[in-house]
């Protein structure tokens, strides 16, 4: 076995295999084809908890409208929300206009070149600010996020779990140490094609296609699969929710929700704690000063958070009536709204309510 500073040599040594191979096989897409600080920048904080497949048309459609700084510092907020509809996790479209409107407050329109510098901007985390220097400013910085960890963990045969600060700390000085000095940018991307096409997080790597498999000690110990070791998740927690979707006088009633807390300042369909039965719901409707001409089940559902599950039940009502803070849109109105994707499954109806093809 091999001593363990010898291990960690191994992403030094890795360092031009994996580069021809990236040069050769690396991912097309859009933000690598153009590049340019402010399009590093949105796609990586899209790509932040969302697949890239997922991400692709939410970029082109994004960069068509906004395709600079400014752009994006003066666009309204309701747009912005509509544009980013769908992503999720909005607080990042909201961080990434207050960054932008101080990028052209404080630096002319153009983002600052140094990781100190892009920390300071709002929604810039170490990962990102890594990522905008190297692949835009050549900055030898590590942008350490999954790939990253996972790839040095196995070619270093390293067992200590990624997910502890200070695990995680010594793994970025390492990265650091091994990064190429004149081709960072490359060599971030090329870490992270390895680790979203080879290296695999989810199942089983592919080891045998590896362009760097003679540098991976995982690989030769036959414990690729193993590796990294990761502390188990807390189990996140179930929340039952009602939710209506009501329609007075051929408007659609939404909210919005408060400041803080989950899903901050999004419009939503009016929604109570419980999964309710029909009579429970006329309660609830009644609470708000609403009463129900008809109420029609339309549906259960279930939407995901990071440490919570919504499980949810649906209904539709005629209504008569005013509830405080509810807003009443018509098909027009409701097509310039985001609507979080919590609420996707009841989108087709509250569109058929309101006549939309």
């Amino acid at each position: 076995m091999p001593k363990a500073e010898e291990q960690w040599n191994n992403l030094t040594l890795l360092r031009g295999e994996l580069l021809d191979w990236y040069d050769a096989h690396r991912r097309v897409l859009p933000w690598r084809e153009a590049p340019s600080p402010y399009r590093t920048w949105v796609s990586e904080i899209m790509l932040q908890q969302t697949r890239v497949t997922a991400v692709l048309p939410y970029y082109e459609r994004f960069m068509a409208e906004l395709p600079d700084v400014r752009a994006l510092a003066e666009v309204p907020e309701e747009r912005l929300l509509k544009l980013w509809e769908g992503l999720g996790y909005y607080s990042r479209a909201r961080n990434l206009q207050r960054a932008a409107r101080r990028v052209v407050e404080e630096y002319g329109g153009e983002l600052p070149r140094t990781v100190a510098a892009l920390k300071k901007l709002p929604g810039i985390g170490d990962y990102t600010a890594c990522a905008i220097a190297s692949i835009d400013f050549g900055a030898p910085e590590p942008a350490v996020d999954g790939n990253l960890l996972r790839v040095a963990a196995r070619a270093a045969l390293c067992a200590e779990d990624v997910s502890d600060a200070s695990v995680k700390k010594h793994f970025r000085a390492r990265l650091a140490e091994a990064i190429d000095r004149e081709r960072p940018g490359a060599w971030n991307q090329a870490m992270m094609d390895l680790g979203a096409t080879v290296c695999l997080a989810n199942s089983a790597p592919l080891c045998g296609s590896c362009p760097v498999r003679a540098f991976c000690a995982a690989y030769r110990a036959g414990m690729a699969e193993r590796l990294p070791v990761r502390a188990a998740k807390r189990p996140r927690r179930a929340e039952e929710r009602t939710v209506f979707l009501l329609v007075r006088d051929g408007r659609l009633a939404v909210r919005r929700r408060p400041d803080t807390g989950l899903l901050a300042k999004l419009t939503e369909f009016p929604n109570v704690g419980g999964n309710l039965d029909e009579a429970g719901a006329s309660v609830a409707l009644a609470r708000w000063g609403l009463t129900a001409r008809s109420l029609v089940p339309c549906g259960t559902a279930k939407h995901v958070f990071t440490h919570i599950e919504w499980q949810m039940k649906g209904y539709t009502a005629e209504v008569s009536g005013d509830a405080p803070g509810f807003r009443w849109v018509d098909a027009a109105e409701f097509g310039t709204l985001a609507i979080p994707g919590a609420f996707r499954a009841y989108l087709a109806c509250a569109k058929q309510l309101l006549n939309i093809i």
